[in-house]
């Protein structure tokens, strides 16, 4: 039995007449009616009455359309449900990012994104670059925004490309000696007590600030896992924060930023996802993060980005 045998029975039906059933068909009379025997046969009932009136179902034939009508109208939106997979609008997107990203570049992207494709199921987890890189390569998620290239084992089957770069900015509490001051040395930071990422979770900035400042001005930094709490501990006065300048976003009273001279570049913000995902949900993502970020487009078609 196929999915044409139930719309023959429909038409049939609806015309109570073999005639104008085929002509609705776009089909002769004689195939019709060798049809409908085939699947009675099929059925092991008789579901019409011929009669000179017309052609009527009987009730058996009324339990058949019944359950018909529902099996084609599920067809029709099981087809329909297959686009809109195929066109990324529904399914799942699972996105890990480092909390600096939620200043930029994701209020950006998300909105746009969950505008466009309301029925997509967004999985958001906030997670440190080293975690999101091993769970993005165990395939737990499906793209990360984190700190610095990718490194660990299976970084290889993975596209990056960079979404951001910005510059180092020191943030203190309202109580500190350079509360008001435009701008501060690396000889300066050197001689505070930092307030830093955790070097095991973002691999990448501690070996940059490593390099920049030196061990011995890491040794006794404070680690906080994000920017906010960077911000928060500094209001506290516990010390000098670092991060990145986009944390001028999250200002708050009883902060004061510093800009660091000479202008440093930290680690940029790397969008990764798996080379060999063909994900449609992921093709739409990836097309708003095109649109909204600058230059990411030329950067994933020279590594092979989609």
């Amino acid at each position: 039995m196929e999915a044409r045998h139930l719309r023959y029975a429909l038409a049939l039906a609806e015309q109570q007449h073999f005639g104008r059933a085929a002509r609705v068909l776009g089909m002769a009379q004689p195939p019709l009616s060798r049809q409908i025997a085939s699947l009675e046969k099929e059925v092991g009932a008789r579901l019409f009455d011929r009669t000179p009136r017309g052609v009527f179902p009987t009730a058996a034939g009324e339990a058949f359309l019944a359950r018909a009508r529902r099996a084609l109208a599920e067809l029709g939106a099981a087809a329909v449900d297959a686009g809109r997979a195929d066109r990324g609008e529904t399914g799942r997107l699972r996105l890990g990012f480092v909390a600096s990203a939620l200043l930029e570049p994701l209020p950006g992207v998300l909105g746009p994104f969950g505008r466009r494709h309301a029925d997509v199921r967004l999985e958001l987890r906030e997670t440190a670059s080293a975690r999101g890189v091993a769970e993005l390569v165990a395939g737990e998620l499906d793209v990360v925004f984190g700190l610095g290239r990718p490194r660990g084992r299976g970084v290889g089957d993975l596209v990056s490309v960079v979404v951001g770069r910005d510059a180092l900015v020191a943030v203190v509490g309202a109580g500190h000696p350079w509360a008001g001051v435009a701008s501060v040395g690396l000889g300066q930071l050197r001689r505070q007590r930092l307030i830093v990422s955790p070097g095991a979770e973002e691999p990448a900035v501690d070996a940059w600030l490593r390099g920049l400042l030196g061990e011995e001005a890491l040794a006794g930094a404070v680690r906080a896992r994000d920017v906010h709490t960077i911000i928060g501990m500094a209001a506290c006065g516990v010390g000098v924060g670092l991060g990145p300048e986009r944390m001028r976003v999250a200002e708050r009273a009883g902060v004061w930023f510093c800009a660091v001279e000479p202008v440093v570049e930290l680690p940029e913000l790397v969008l990764s996802f798996r080379a060999g995902d063909d994900s449609p949900v992921l093709a739409a993502f990836l097309a708003v993060v095109r649109e909204r970020c600058p230059g990411v487009a030329a950067r994933l078609a020279r590594v092979g980005g989609r």
